[in-house]
């Protein structure tokens, strides 16, 4: 240390002699501020702002001190405050009999209150638990629940209506609190000289075997699967790389937050906190059972002779049923093996019927299902029939194990939905085709009617109101008339195809009919293929008219570059400069004018056909909405939602309650206590606009289609408007199946058995 000292006087002193300079410099400048008064001017500015700070700002700053130590005190004592959690079901009984708290200890400051036990020792019950002797009497492994609810073992945590006074020494450890008939909520008794500031969490337990439960995330009604399915178009790419764009905007903006707490300990463990009110309802009954057995265990007496007459017939009894069990056991397997080989052999024809409609040419074609609405329809149901046994066993095994603790309920929904569904359809296809069967000539009379009125006379009505000067508007006569003349011929000749296949009209709406005993939705397709199938030569009329029309523009905008002097480079898609001849130039002249006054007359025929074709368009849309309502329809998790929304959770919310209501019955012969505060936490339904998440993304993906600057472009320049692609518009009725099928003996494996692990 001597060294150290004497190293740094050296330093001084040699930097004050190598500064003598900047030193005579302050000793003058010192001596100027005390000739001018200076210093004395400042020591009074020093003298006034101290007077001030020591009369006005030490005082109010104590006021402050005091007020706040005050308030701290009145919200929860000392600043040494341990906030604890009670987690209080609400389902327990109303009564004032003593009783001993059993549960969850999740931490010294997380306490998870399961069952009260009245009538039993606490030492006894405690000891119990330790061992996990009190689960003798169980359907399935208690480790399991352990497991789940992310604990060793359960605890006594403290007592009810006990012999507690405001002199008892309070316990973390250990809880005393207070019921009344009178009141559904808890009084804890925790002296304000513990330093504790309690929360008490009331919840109510949701009931595992009417499959309620409480979930931090909403419920989904879709398969996890289809998240990684492949985009099957340039549409649903768009939609996928918006999707991700805005995820990463959201992850930016996170960035950019002014504060970002750290989730703490209590919020990391939420999630075991909804696992743990999960199982509630069915730990409690276990520990009900158990205790029961236990209290009830005693010698029994020597049973007399009619009592042995009665256990011997009883006995007797139960050896036969007990044969009969074992003789259907030793069968069973046969038949469930047989059971499974029918199914898969149904499964195998429907696996190559759909190897059919999935069969593309080449990678880029489309496949049968992708031009056919019935195909579309036959495809769905087909791959609905190869799910359902893979659906049904993972419902089944929902039984194997404890209510609370499965994660199978989206799967159960989808299953009965897709089930309600299937029934409902055919309901309505049986009322639907006895009615077109019994009516089909009317039915085809009325098709046939409305056929040719619209698509075959009113086209043809139309066509010659365009050869007499539409509206006033004056067209070039010579091609008016070609044009004119060219489609009628056209539309006569299909008029006479249409009246070839009339007479067996009545033959197909009654054929259709009949598909109507399969669902309500395979008539639908049929007539969906059936307008497409009558309807041809409209689309037919706006091809050939669009690509008359989007010629003439292109020639017309590359004329209109001859006159800048320029052209069009199509090899690297840009406008180059071009030295025009005269002969060039006056040739490009006349071919611009002449291609001008020609626009307005294949303008008109074009703005014909274009306008029948979106109204074709607008009707088929139409049946794919029935279409999309009798195959995707959200019927029973609707039904849920009115019947029983805890079965459809989504979400949690806590709600603050008037803690001077809640109190106003409780006991106020215990004094004071900590500030506690009471807290609802609620499951929250799923919202409507979660269920019909997929509707409203299938329209605005219609809407982004074909209400969009690509379409209004292509509707303006003549270019065909591309539909939508069908993998598009049925991809919500795809939601509830998997991507890729499972293989024959993946399902016998898990039909048998054999796949479990």
């Amino acid at each position: 240390m001597r060294p150290l000292l004497f190293a740094i006087i050296v330093f001084i002193a040699g930097y004050i002699t190598a500064r003598y300079a900047v030193i005579t410099q302050a000793v003058e400048l010192a001596k100027f501020a005390w000739e001018h008064g200076v210093v004395g001017r400042a020591t009074k500015g020093f003298l006034i702002l101290s007077i001030f700070f020591f009369l006005f700002c030490i005082p109010i700053e104590r006021i402050v001190a005091r007020e706040a130590a005050n308030e701290g005190y009145s919200m929860g004592g000392s600043k040494n405050d341990v906030l604890m959690r009670i987690f209080w079901p609400l389902d327990f009984p109303r009564n004032d009999q003593a009783g001993i708290l059993v549960g969850w200890r999740n931490s010294e400051t997380d306490i998870f209150v399961v069952a009260i036990l009245n009538g039993v020792n606490s030492t006894r019950i405690d000891n119990e638990l330790r061992t996990q002797s009190l689960f003798r009497k169980s359907r399935h492994s208690v480790e399991r629940i352990f497991d789940v609810c992310g604990q060793s073992a359960l605890h006594v945590l403290g007592e009810v209506n006990g012999n507690t006074t405001p002199d008892t020494v309070f316990r973390r450890d250990h809880i005393y609190a207070f019921t009344h008939k009178s009141s559904r909520y808890p009084q804890i008794f925790c002296p304000p000289s513990s330093g504790v500031t309690l929360q008490v969490i009331l919840f109510e337990e949701p009931n595992p075997y009417k499959m309620e439960y409480h979930s931090l995330t909403p419920i989904s009604l879709a398969l996890e699967d289809k998240a990684g399915s492949k985009p099957s178009d340039g549409d649903d790419m768009e939609e996928i790389t918006e999707s991700k764009k805005q995820v990463e905007l959201v992850e930016k903006l996170k960035l950019h937050t002014v504060t970002k707490h750290a989730p703490t300990e209590k919020e990391r463990g939420l999630p075991t906190i909804i696992h743990q009110i999960n199982c509630a309802h069915e730990t409690k009954e276990l520990l009900r059972i158990n205790v029961e057995l236990l209290n009830s265990r005693r010698l029994r007496r020597a049973l007399s002779v009619s009592e042995r007459v009665v256990e011997s017939a009883t006995s007797a009894w139960r050896t036969t049923l007990h044969m009969c069990v074992e003789t259907a056991k030793f069968l069973w397997p046969f038949v469930k093996n047989t059971l499974v080989a029918i199914i898969l052999f149904w499964r195998s024809l429907a696996n190559l019927i759909l190897k059919v409609l999935e069969w593309r040419a080449k990678p880029d074609f489309a496949a049968l299902k992708d031009i056919s609405a019935t195909a579309q329809q036959f495809d769905i149901r087909l791959q609905q029939f190869c799910y359902w046994p893979l659906q049904y066993i993972t419902v089944r095994r929902r039984k194997d194990d404890w209510g609370g603790a499965t994660n199978s309920h989206p799967d159960y929904i989808r299953f009965y939905n897709s089930l309600w569904l299937v029934a409902n359809d055919i309901i309505i296809g049986i009322a639907l085709g006895s009615y077109i069967i019994e009516n089909a000539n009317v039915v085809a009379q009325s098709i046939d009617y409305y056929l040719k009125t619209y698509t075959i006379e009113g086209m043809g009505r139309t066509i010659e109101w365009l050869l007499i000067d539409p509206g006033g508007l004056k067209l070039n006569e010579e091609l008016d008339k070609f044009l004119g003349d060219f489609f009628r011929w056209v539309l006569n000749y299909w008029a006479e195809i249409t009246a070839s296949i009339s007479p067996y009209l009545p033959q197909i709406i009654y054929a259709i009919g009949i598909s109507s005993f399969a669902g309500a939705s395979m008539p639908i397709a049929l007539f969906s293929d059936l307008l497409s199938i009558l309807t041809l030569h409209i689309y037919s009329f706006y091809i050939s008219s669009a690509r008359i029309y989007n010629w003439q523009l292109s020639i017309i905008y590359s004329l209109f570059h001859l006159f800048r002097g320029k052209k069009i480079n199509v090899l690297r898609k840009r406008i180059d400069s071009c030295d025009y001849e005269l002969d060039q130039l006056l040739i490009g002249t006349i071919l611009f004018t002449l291609l001008i006054f020609l626009l307005p007359t294949v303008f008109v025929y074009y703005c014909l056909f274009a306008s029948a074709r979106m109204a074709i368009i607008i009707l088929k849309a139409g049946l794919e909405t029935l279409l999309a309502c009798l195959n995707h329809f959200p019927l029973f998790a609707l039904m849920l939602r009115v019947k029983d929304s805890k079965r459809l959770p989504g979400g949690i919310k806590f709600e603050l309650m008037d803690t001077p209501d809640v109190s106003s019955r409780f006991r106020h012969d215990l004094g004071d206590t900590a500030p506690t505060a009471y807290i609802r936490l609620r499951s929250t339904p799923l919202p409507l606009g979660a269920m019909f998440r997929q509707y409203s993304q299938l329209g605005s993906r219609l809407q982004g289609h074909y209400v969009s600057a690509r379409v209004i472009l292509c509707l303006l320049t003549g270019k065909a408007v591309p539909p939508i692609h069908r993998r598009n518009l049925y991809s919500m009725q795809y939601s509830m199946l998997p991507t890729k099928r499972a293989g024959v003996m993946e399902v016998w494996n898990k039909l048998t058995g054999g796949g479990r692990g």
